[in-house]
């Protein structure tokens, strides 16, 4: 697959401009608070500002994003924040999709990115936090391309001459040969047995649980617990489960929860505050490796959970994780190797065949 690393650029009449216009139509027409980066101060003087005013912001106004205690972007300004990552991820000059992964992706493009982030919003959060919710943009912008452009039954050299709109031509070419490789194949079919292994998805739209539970939070003032909030992203509008396995899993953690609250009603050294945790263990097991249940992007066992996070992980789970990492990386090394193997091949016939040709004339 090409690095996205073309010299030749700039010389192309298909360069893109940055793409001003495209805007994420999930992000509602709702205003936001502009923050004056000159003194740290706020200020509402100029009135709100919508996603397509970020680019006519001066150069001391930003829009500020606040984090929760887990360091997650709350509020409207988070939904601001993640529109406007996703205009940055499909910025084909900015962010190039050819590149195998978000790992490949050179430094400098990743921090060219967050420098232009930071040019229209005080952030509260991480970069690196930034810089993995871009990520996540990205592989979704590349999956939806190749969804819809590359996996169209077509010809190869048909898929090469169907270019997505906004997209350079030569990394749309790279890209392709890529998904077509046998590495590109092996790469799909990891990624197809992660996602088969996901039960559901929740019904929080454009919103991400940090969101959800800060809305949830804000009239009452009370924390809302992860049973609550999986019950909340987990319904319809009209109150139904969005499900039949999300359905049979409320009501057994329902039922679970009934069990420990007798239990703690008599038992004093039952903390109150873990139920919730061993609840969710026990009914849908152990959390995933660096993950924690309806807590969104973010959020690891170690900060969640904190010294007690070895109770909700699997046995060997890290070591086990790591298995199966080295796993996929030796089924990608063997289909680099197999396509070079080919392609050496290919070369020697070539050569081959060019001196048979000499030698004949």
């Amino acid at each position: 697959m090409g690095n996205g690393s073309r010299d030749d650029i700039g010389e192309r009449s298909e360069t893109l401009p940055f793409p001003e216009q495209d805007l994420d139509e999930n992000i509602p027409s709702t205003r936001y608070t502009i923050s004056m980066a000159e003194n740290g101060g706020t200020r509402r003087g100029r009135g709100h500002t919508l996603l397509t005013d970020l680019y006519n912001l001066n150069s001391v106004e930003r829009v500020k994003v606040t984090r929760n205690s887990h360091g997650q972007p709350v509020g409207q300004e988070a939904r601001l924040l993640a529109g406007y990552l996703g205009i940055l991820a499909r910025n084909a000059n900015l962010l190039p999709i050819n590149y195998e992964s978000w790992h490949n992706m050179p430094d400098s493009n990743k921090n060219q990115a967050l420098s232009n982030i930071k040019d229209r919003f005080a952030l509260e959060v991480s970069d690196a936090y930034i810089k993995k919710a871009l990520g996540k943009k990205w592989r979704d912008n590349k999956s939806i391309l190749k969804k819809e452009y590359f996996k169209k039954t077509i010809s190869l050299e048909e898929k090469l001459q169907n270019v997505p709109p906004g997209m350079l031509r030569y990394q749309w070419e790279d890209a392709v040969r890529f998904w077509n490789s046998k590495k590109g194949e092996d790469h799909e079919r990891v990624g197809t047995s992660s996602r088969q292994k996901q039960k559901f998805t929740h019904t929080a739209g454009s919103k991400s649980f940090a969101c959800v539970a800060q809305a949830e939070e804000a009239p009452s003032g009370q924390k809302v617990g992860r049973l609550q909030l999986f019950d909340i992203t987990h319904r319809k509008k009209d109150g139904t489960p969005m499900s039949s396995e999300a359905a049979e899993i409320m009501e057994k953690l329902k039922d679970k929860k009934a069990e420990y609250e007798a239990t703690a009603s008599t038992d004093s050294s039952v903390n109150f505050e873990d139920i919730d945790n061993r609840i969710i263990n026990e009914v849908l097991g152990p959390e995933r490796y660096g993950r924690v249940r309806f807590q969104g992007s973010g959020v690891n066992p170690t900060q969640y959970f904190g010294s007690t996070s070895h109770q909700y992980m699997p046995s060997g789970s890290q070591s086990q994780a790591k298995v199966q990492r080295l796993k996929d990386q030796i089924v990608q090394i063997q289909a680099s190797t197999d396509e070079q193997i080919s392609q050496l091949r290919a070369e020697a016939v070539v050569r081959e065949a060019e001196a048979a040709a000499r030698e004949a004339e």
